[in-house]
């Protein structure tokens, strides 16, 4: 599993024209899930996003993690980040999981994150989302579970 994850003072993700998930200060999770992912790995990229070393301590140091603030979560499944760009001018998804696997896997992910933290908001698997946010940092990175 992928997860690209912000940094941000505040996001939202809308569907229909209606916001569907919501968090102040905290990470936005852009995630993508690959074909040979399942639970184990979900699990494993859920502790990195909960504890990986983003905001700030006292002395202004990345060393405290999502967990640590209390921050907000906010989930959004995007097969993209699963495209091979390495040659041409047009991505290949060979490398994202089947619509099926994925959005049973991004469930269980969002379950487990509302079961390990709070508060964790999430978007709707296949939708056509508008995600807005306001990147704090700019702070930004790939994660990957394997």
């Amino acid at each position: 599993m992928i997860a690209l994850i912000q940094r941000v003072r505040r996001a939202h993700v809308e569907a229909d024209g209606e916001v569907i998930g919501r968090i102040d200060a905290g990470l936005l999770a852009l995630v993508a899930v690959q074909p040979d992912d399942g639970e184990a790995q979900a699990q494993r990229l859920l502790q990195r996003v909960l504890g990986y070393r983003v905001f700030g301590d006292a002395a202004g140091r990345m060393n405290r993690s999502l967990a640590e603030t209390g921050g907000g979560l906010l989930l959004v499944s995007q097969f993209t980040l699963a495209a091979d760009t390495r040659k041409g001018m047009r991505a290949s998804f060979t490398r994202a999981a089947p619509p099926v696997l994925a959005e049973r896997l991004f469930a269980h992910l969002l379950e487990q994150a509302r079961a390990r933290h709070a508060p964790v908001a999430g978007g709707r698997f296949g939708a056509d989302m508008q995600v807005h946010l306001i990147n704090d940092g700019p702070v930004t990175f790939w994660l990957e579970a394997h």
